[in-house]
């Protein structure tokens, strides 16, 4: 049966980026603006949240209660603090006998909501059976509430005598209470119970604060089995057939099996492993004898602690050492058997933690970290990076617990979900460390499906969409403020779920470090010396994800193994139909220029302009009779091109194309192998088999195609000012070069030329080259694929 081709959409125009001019940075009261004249004056034109549209906030911190009332008939107190403002009701947890309990919690109420003129702080005694004993009140006048202003310490709170419903003060019991209007710029806000999820209750106000999270510390380990000594098989008619086998957590490697007629195997292979700080697993290694087709012999097992092994910053070996195995099959009760083994099997390891490394946990298209491990060798951050979440709009659904992610590098940061709206604003400004300018922040939203409710354990926070922006096509020093279509690829075809709103700024701290870092190369030196291959860099990254995500979900509140994926694009390397297209179609349009070249060219040979016939017979004149002018003229038209195109330069950084990915009229059939399960969910074992091997085959081969069209780019950007930084090095170098082959004659430019290229490798470096490191430092359209 024929599928239908899925509908295109209604405008092109939802799925662009929109400017948007937010009221950012602080504004107090009287009008004052943070630099300028009002309420507050200050020479400080910028703060730490002047990315983000001012939200007030009234806060309640309840510290403590001293002097409560017993309960008559129990003779004991179970105290709690409820906070109401309006309809709006915030509690504390109860202690159970005690009265002088300690809470120490604030309460935030965001201003726009505040629908009362007095906030009252209750203090009751819980009861199992009857409601709840009243024991006394605090009221507060809302006009006479301080502002607080950061970077001022905290208000001080005060002892307060509780008020009985009259508002006569009583003779026992007091509150210590706090009560000031501030920003989220408070230091109180991160921690707060929040108005917007006033409806939370239980172990889900933990899951609707906003939180920052750290990666774990990653390491690769590498264990090089050499040989082993003193291996026996049972059956001594068969020489033995040894191999190794490793394991670290859930991740188990083997050593190719050695045939040798003597005891004393060697294998000398390298096994990689990933584990993270700190370290909770062992390297077990086992070594086993094929003593039958279907069995494996255990001869003997070796545990190892991962933190007892030298930690490896460069490439110089480290030492080796012999350790003694334990025998398979004795316990404790066998411990007479012992003594019948003279000798024990021993094996030769050279076990080490690779520190020189950037352990891949990341798409390389959309890294955000290329720092090595270990952070002896990290140099200094180049620049800062500032980010304003403020709102989504028009989130499809309508009662949407909606909270944002953002990662890039080690550090990743949860906004605080706004419960049940599709248009939630977070008004939260964070701040990271850029220690290169070609990495990507991705940002996604997600629905919070956790607020201890009737959720179930297999319930997952759902996704929403996903921005990721590349550092390097910013501008320094400039505010972006733009929102962002969240597109999604559901299996009924591509939907706008909602607009994301940020803005963010790039600053330098260092320009001449900054150019100086794309002549270096992207990933540390150890990749490149010690290269890994192409399929332990896929197995690899695989298990770091795993283990990021476990140790993430594992935080208080957790970020989900869910949204860990989505971020980490785990699935990017499974295979797709529409991105082999997407891909395809990426490098047939570079080869438009040189279509366009031609049929120029035609035009010229026909004479249809004869003005542009003539100039061309003259240039080529001049070129035959002067060849040297050949480069020196081929860079100066570059660097004329890369001026010309200045005026047109992208006005902000590109997005999700969905075009370009051919997401928009993507076939319904295509979209049914593209969410299919891998293996595949179809019945028969025959079609499930050419299945999966078609897919892993287009899988690489989609890789390839895509690396080839990011090539093609990059060739591309140079001149298109997507990277303002790359593209004014590579026009002053024109220049330059322009200038120098107008000078220096040619003959002696080729002779220079030939000699480098046939030089003796004594004088080469396995190091990439400036140029190369530049090149591969050039943003490509990948970033724009879905």
């Amino acid at each position: 049966m024929a599928a239908t081709q899925a509908p295109a959409p209604a405008s092109r125009d939802e799925y662009k980026i929109k400017d948007t001019k937010p009221q950012l940075g602080e504004r107090w009261p009287h009008g004052g603006v943070r630099g300028g004249g009002g309420w507050i004056s200050s020479d400080r034109l910028t703060s730490t949240y002047d990315l983000v549209e001012q939200t007030y906030y009234l806060y309640v911190r309840v510290v403590k209660a001293q002097n409560l009332p017993p309960n008559p008939v129990t003779g004991s107190c179970d105290p709690y603090v409820e906070v109401k403002l309006g309809n709006y009701k915030g509690k504390t947890q109860h202690f159970e006998k005690k009265t002088k309990p300690e809470w120490n919690q604030v309460f935030a109420f965001a201003k726009e909501k505040i629908q009362s003129s007095t906030v009252e702080v209750y203090v009751r005694d819980r009861e199992m059976v009857k409601k709840d004993e009243y024991l006394g009140k605090v009221s507060f006048d809302l006009n006479e509430v301080p502002t607080r202003v950061p970077p001022d310490s905290p208000l001080a709170p005060q002892w307060y005598r509780l008020e009985n419903r009259r508002g006569e003060t009583k003779v026992r019991g007091e509150v210590m209470v706090a009560v000031w209007m501030g920003t989220q710029a408070d230091e109180a806000f991160p921690e707060a119970w929040h108005s917007d999820a006033s409806s939370v209750s239980g172990e889900g106000v933990y899951s609707v604060r906003s939180k920052v999270y750290v990666s774990p510390k990653l390491w690769y380990i590498r264990v090089n089995v050499i040989e082993a000594q003193d291996v026996e098989s049972e059956d001594k008619s068969h020489p033995p057939q040894v191999f190794v086998k490793a394991q670290v957590g859930n991740q188990t490697l083997k050593t190719k099996s050695c045939v040798t007629g003597s005891t004393s195997p060697f294998w000398n292979e390298d096994l990689v492993f990933v584990a993270a700080e700190p370290f909770e697993e062992q390297l077990v290694l086992v070594i086993e004898n094929k003593a039958k087709a279907s069995k494996d012999e255990p001869v003997g097992r070796l545990s190892l602690p991962l933190n007892k092994f030298e930690r490896r910053l460069d490439h110089r070996p480290v030492n080796s050492q012999w350790y003694n195995l334990e025998k398979f099959g004795f316990g404790v009760l066998e411990g007479d058997k012992r003594k019948e083994h003279k000798f024990s099997t021993r094996i030769h390891l050279r076990v080490c933690l690779e520190g020189g490394y950037h352990v891949l946990d990341e798409s390389t298209m959309y890294i955000s970290d290329q720092r090595p491990t270990a952070k002896e060798l990290w140099k200094q951050p180049i620049g800062i990076l500032e980010v304003g979440i403020l709102s989504a709009q028009g989130l499809v659904q309508v009662k949407t617990n909606a909270y944002c992610v953002a990662k890039y590098g080690q550090k990743w940061i949860r906004t605080r979900t706004i419960v049940q709206s599709n248009t939630p604003k977070w008004n939260e400004q964070y701040i990271w460390e850029v220690y290169d300018p070609c990495t990507v922040i991705t940002l996604a939203v997600f629905d919070n499906c956790h607020l201890g409710g009737n959720e179930k354990p297999s319930d997952k926070d759902l996704r929403i969409g996903k921005v990721r922006i590349r550092l390097s096509t910013l501008e320094t020093d400039k505010i972006y403020t733009h929102s962002y279509p969240l597109l999604a690829l559901q299996s009924s075809g591509l939907k706008k779920m909602g607009e994301l709103q940020l803005a963010f700024r790039f600053t330098c701290l260092s320009l001449a470090h900054l150019i100086y870092l794309y002549s270096r190369p992207l990933l540390p030196k150890m990749h490149y010396i010690h290269p890994f291959t192409v399929s332990q860099l896929d197995s690899l990254r695989f298990q770091a994800m795993n283990i990021v995500a476990s140790r993430l979900a594992r935080a208080e509140p957790p970020l989900r193994k869910e949204v860990v994926e989505y971020m980490l694009d785990v699935d990017s390397h499974m295979w797709s139909m529409r991105r082999s297209k997407a891909n395809f179609f990426r490098i047939v349009s570079l080869f438009s220029g040189l279509i366009a070249l031609s049929k120029w060219l035609v035009q010229v040979c026909q004479w249809k302009n004869p003005i542009s016939t003539v100039l061309v017979h003259i240039l080529f004149c001049i070129l035959i009779c002067y060849p040297e002018l050949i480069l020196p003229t081929t860079f100066l038209y570059m660097f004329l091109i890369g001026l010309w195109n200045l005026k047109s330069k992208p006005r902000h950084p590109l997005h999700m194309d969905p075009k370009l990915s051919w997401a928009e009229a993507v076939h319904p059939d295509e979209l049914d192998e593209e969410f299919d399960t891998f293996p595949t969910s179809k019945p028969e074992d025959l079609v499930r088999m050419r299945y999966d091997r078609l897919r892993s085959v287009a899988g690489r081969v989609q890789t390839v195609v895509g690396d080839m069209a990011t090539q093609c780019e990059r060739l591309n950007g140079l001149l298109s000012w997507r990277d303002p930084r790359a593209t004014t090095i590579f026009v002053v170098f024109c220049l330059v070069a322009a200038i120098a082959l107008y000078i220096t004659p040619f003959k002696i430019l080729v002779m220079l030329g030939g000699f480098f290229w046939l030089r003796h490798p004594r004088f080469r470096s396995k190091m990439p080259s400036a140029p190369s490191n530049f090149f591969r430092r050039l943003p490509a359209r990948a970033d724009c694929m879905l």
